[in-house]
């Protein structure tokens, strides 16, 4: 079984920023999350991911892709790479988990979000049937500026990867180029790392000069040729990654339509890869939908609204500018003009969220309705209720927060003010204006400041 090493330790000093290249977000997900579920498409035995700058933020982001992923029997491992001194160096830094590894090892940047778990068997299969003790993956650019190139004999067969900075004019001509990722076998790695130097112009151990050292050693390197140069393309700075971006938001955006899902302006919708939505769904422009969002069918989500981390059922209706993040919408429901849901709010079937209501963390039962001007705050509240304007549930008293219910049938009436904690029993009704202090009984009238049971109702 094959192991897998990523090297994720440097900061991009071309990304002009305080926070580790790996870290930056690509269609929803940092960067290093794209290449980690390339990897663990694989089922390798472990993966190795080479830490340094932010090592505890990036081993946070391994472990919550890995676990988003489903990592069955794949061994998360990290080492540490205290002094950045290049890419061989890096591989060093795993040292001693290396020397307890048999078979092959692939290699990869933490910076190459294209790369796909296909590629990667290919990968491993030329390893492994031309007998390489190492496989250098390749592909050629029509501007390869930035890369190593790779110099071949006259027969063709691998000779040595030159980075830019130390390449001669002819060789700077050449087009076929290295992209970070490797497969080796394991012992073979580890002694060709004995003999790398830092005799270069950066001053530094490239992991590009391990091939070379392994062939003059008597050892077996091979090529493998990526014919899509775009899968392989790495990361070096802000306006590659906007481009990637783009990239793969079309991507998502047409098989989103080929699905059976509407898009009504291609050009104005954001839409993460991460994201499912069901047949017969109509999207409108100018709408974001991020996260682990699963979206059912026959919806409709108009202009201006943005949603993350949600679900929604079957035949709801999100209405303009309207934000919804981390939440449950059931089937049937209607939400907005310009509402809000938050902190696991829940949304029961033909539930009717308004214009300006705000829910946060609290369950609304099937066929409920507050249609303006609201707030609803960790409260629960039951089937068939009806919220009146300017309701507001006053959950916090300064110290702490605390719960509002509810319960079946209830009317609660325009600009009621409920200061939890407190219970208002099924069937009852407040009135216009109240300050609901206390519970209020079953089938019951409650009014006033603060609110008294006028009477009980049939």
């Amino acid at each position: 079984m094959t192991d897998v090493l990523i090297m994720a330790a440097g900061l991009g000093t071309r990304m002009k920023s305080r926070r580790a290249k790996v870290l930056h977000h690509l269609s929803g997900r940092p960067l290093i999350a794209h290449t980690l579920s390339a990897a663990l498409g694989l089922r390798p035995a472990s993966i190795i991911t080479i830490v340094g700058h932010q090592a505890d933020e990036v081993e946070r982001a391994v472990r919550d892709e890995a676990e988003r992923s489903g990592v069955g029997s794949t061994e998360l491992l990290f080492a540490l790479q205290r002094e950045q001194r290049g890419t061989g160096h890096a591989v060093m830094a795993a040292r001693e988990i290396l020397a307890s590894r048999r078979g092959a090892i692939i290699v990869l940047a933490g910076d190459g979000p294209m790369i796909k778990t296909e590629t990667l068997v290919s990968l491993a299969q030329t390893h492994s049937s031309e007998k390489n003790d190492a496989t250098v993956m390749t592909t050629l650019l029509d501007d390869p500026h930035g890369y190593g190139r790779i110099v071949r004999d006259r027969e063709q067969r691998f000779l040595r990867i030159v980075e830019q900075k130390d390449a001669s004019a002819e060789e700077m001509e050449i087009r076929e180029v290295g992209v970070s990722i490797y497969c080796f076998e394991t012992a073979a790695l580890l002694d060709a790392l004995d003999h790398l130097t830092a005799d270069n112009a950066q001053g530094e151990y490239y992991l590009t000069d391990v091939p070379q050292v392994m062939s003059s050693r008597g050892r077996r390197v091979g090529i493998f040729i990526q014919k899509d140069s775009e899968e392989v393309r790495g990361i070096n700075d802000r306006i590659e990654l906007a481009e990637i971006e783009n990239k793969i938001r079309q991507a998502k955006l047409r098989e989103l339509m080929l699905s059976g899902v509407t898009i009504i302006d291609p050009a104005t919708t954001w839409i993460h890869e991460s994201v499912k939505i069901g047949q017969d769904t109509v999207i409108h422009p100018q709408v974001i939908i991020e996260g682990a969002t699963r979206i059912g069918s026959e919806c409709v989500i108009e202009s201006w609204t943005r949603i993350k981390n949600s679900e929604a059922g079957d035949r709801v209706t999100i209405k303009n500018s309207s934000v919804i993040e981390d939440s449950r919408i059931g089937s049937g429901a209607s939400i907005g003009p310009f509402a809000r849901l938050r902190m696991h709010a829940e949304i029961g079937e033909k539930g009717v969220i308004g214009n300006f209501v705000e829910v946060k963390k609290s369950r609304i039962g099937r066929g409920t309705k507050a249609s303006h001007l609201t707030y609803l705050g960790d409260a629960t509240l039951g089937d068939r209720v009806n919220i009146g304007a300017g309701t507001v549930t006053c959950n916090y008293d300064g110290v702490s927060k605390h719960e509002t219910v509810i319960e079946d049938d209830v009317k609660i009436g325009s600009d009621t003010m409920l200061v939890a904690p407190v219970r208002v029993g099924r069937g009852s009704v407040t009135g216009a204006g109240s300050v609901v202090t206390k519970d209020i009984p079953e089938d019951s009238l409650a009014a006033g400041v603060p609110a008294v049971v006028k009477k009980k109702l049939k």
